[in-house]
């Protein structure tokens, strides 16, 4: 089965402790969506994925990992 693995709680943490309501209301989802994607509950939209690669000022593939298997 393939997953998507994510750095969103160490990008986080390295951008002055950002917790995970402040990161929400940047990326107009709830602070539980980013806890469920954080956790790899849900898988974002591909909008809001590249919303919260912005938030980090990081490509895309940094933030978020696909591993086929």
């Amino acid at each position: 089965m393939a997953t998507i693995r994510n750095e969103i709680r160490r990008l986080r943490f390295e951008h002055g402790e950002m917790t995970q309501q402040a990161l929400a209301d940047r990326i107009n989802v709830t602070r539980q969506t980013v806890n469920a994607i954080e956790l790899g509950k849900y898988s974002p939209s591909l909008e809001a994925a590249f919303r919260i690669a912005a938030v980090f000022g990081q490509p895309l593939e940094s933030v978020f990992r696909y591993s086929p298997e």
